[in-house]
């Protein structure tokens, strides 16, 4: 069995994206590990090479500037990464998301478990989205709670959007990969950046979705939807944290919390969550049972 990890990736130092941590947290699975580099003005090439692992290869991309809609330039530079991938797994981890050290055997049974059987296409991890700080997760459903990282090499796949993958059946017809479970959590850290450095990706990413975001004014959630994280952190964490220290996160007071017409949706979806145990978070796989 040969493993294929792979991501794309731009001005990651600038933007504080945790490239290291994440491509350090997955390369003892890796077979090989490309990486689709757009133009930086900042030392993430450095960086990458600094990690001195032959199995890193690097791929220096043109990005599309004029391509403003709905993140689909994100789309093209996974698939030029995802298409010089040679494993009989394509393992795509973003730069935010690292692995736990605790995982990758069970990561690699999953793998081997499933690779025969072609009902498989695709294997799904559960996720940690940390909120504010390594301290708390955001749990509402608007939050994707399990998404497909792996895919099988030798399926035609695409991803519009760059972060979610489409099979295609026909031509002109594409479904969601067909999946099973990962046994396994991604800690994806895209929302604990000190402020300053959130501000600088939020106006940076926003063009490519064809969208005017509002200014980043700090970290704010409806306190019904966040949950402290009573877990344990990646080792390869440690180091950035240190490295990357935010003022101190503390959610609002639930009892003067005013919440918005989206929060009060999401409260009642978490109440019918809670009441009927289901999850109503989106789901881009099919499981098979």
């Amino acid at each position: 069995m040969k493993i294929s990890l792979y991501t794309f990736l731009r001005n990651g130092a600038r933007l504080r994206y945790q490239f290291e941590e994440s491509i350090r947290s997955a390369l003892p699975l890796a077979d090989e590990y490309i990486i689709a580099l757009g133009p930086c003005d900042d030392d993430t090439r450095e960086r990458l090479l600094a990690i001195g692992d032959p199995k890193i290869r690097i791929i220096d991309t043109t990005w599309n500037e004029a391509m403003r809609v709905g993140g689909f330039v994100y789309g093209q530079q996974k698939m030029l990464a995802q298409a010089n991938c040679s494993g009989d797994w394509a393992f795509y981890l973003e730069a935010d998301e690292v692995l736990h050290e605790k995982d990758l055997p069970a990561i690699r049974a999953a793998m081997e478990k499933h690779l025969g059987d072609q009902r498989v296409e695709a294997l799904v991890f559960d996720y940690y989205h940390f909120y504010g700080s390594p301290e708390w997760l955001a749990v509402s459903s608007h939050w994707y709670r399990r998404a497909p990282r792996i895919i099988r090499n030798t399926i035609r796949s695409v991803a519009y959007d760059g972060l979610f993958f489409n099979v295609l059946e026909t031509k002109h017809r594409t479904r969601w990969p067909r999946a099973a479970l990962a046994n396994a959590h991604i800690y994806h850290y895209g929302h604990v950046r000190p402020p300053q450095a959130m501000a600088d990706k939020r106006r940076t990413i926003s063009p490519y979705w064809e969208k005017a975001q509002k200014p980043f004014k700090g970290y704010r959630k409806d306190p019904a939807a966040l949950a402290r994280f009573t877990g344990t952190h990646p080792d390869v964490m440690h180091g950035w944290f240190e490295r990357n220290p935010s003022p101190p996160f503390v959610p609002e007071d639930l009892a003067t919390y005013r919440p918005t017409m989206r929060d009060r949706r999401y409260r009642l979806m978490m109440s019918v969550e809670k009441m009927f145990s289901v999850d109503l978070s989106k789901k881009h796989f099919k499981l098979v049972r």
